[in-house]
């Protein structure tokens, strides 16, 4: 199986540790090819991808952003996607696309799948306003991290202090 990932929308925590989770699981335990489309649906459109492999996820989790990058994409765009979704899947040749993002990404997927692209959309959003969702990846991240960041930025108390 070949499976395409791309991540959209705007930067969020966690975006490197679903790439490197999605070509770990299908890689490791399936055996299966994993390419990134650069960023996102604009490099679906443009035929701009990667080979994702273990070597190529190795050690970014303490990268920020994405490796793949993003971006945003007029509605005219994700027409044009929609139209050509089975020779984007015949070009490509993939069985599958993983779209990481928020709710324009998973409504952009969401057309896609009804195109006849096979989708499995992963919800992305600091702001946990995606329907149908407990938690998204990267809102627990944005809540927590800055009491941990201002107890870590300040100084530690002097032995002189009293």
């Amino acid at each position: 199986m070949r499976i395409g990932v791309l991540t959209a929308g705007g930067d969020c925590p966690g975006l490197n540790a679903v790439i490197r989770s999605v070509v770990h699981r299908a890689v490791d335990n399936y055996g299966d090819e994993v390419i990134g489309f650069e960023d996102g649906y604009a490099g679906l459109l443009d035929g701009r991808y990667r080979t994702l492999d273990l070597n190529a996820v190795s050690g970014i989790l303490a990268r920020g952003g994405t490796i793949l990058g993003s971006s945003r994409l007029e509605r005219d765009r994700l027409r044009e996607a929609c139209e050509n979704a089975s020779d984007m899947i015949h070009q490509f040749g993939i069985d599958a696309l993983i779209p990481i993002g928020g709710e324009g990404t998973l409504t952009a997927a969401r057309m896609l799948s009804d195109a006849g692209l096979p989708v499995v959309g992963v919800p992305k959003t600091i702001d946990n306003d995606i329907s149908s969702t407990d938690r998204t990846f990267g809102f627990d991240t944005a809540v927590g991290s800055p009491p941990r960041r201002w107890t870590a930025s300040r100084p530690p108390p002097s032995p002189t202090s009293g």
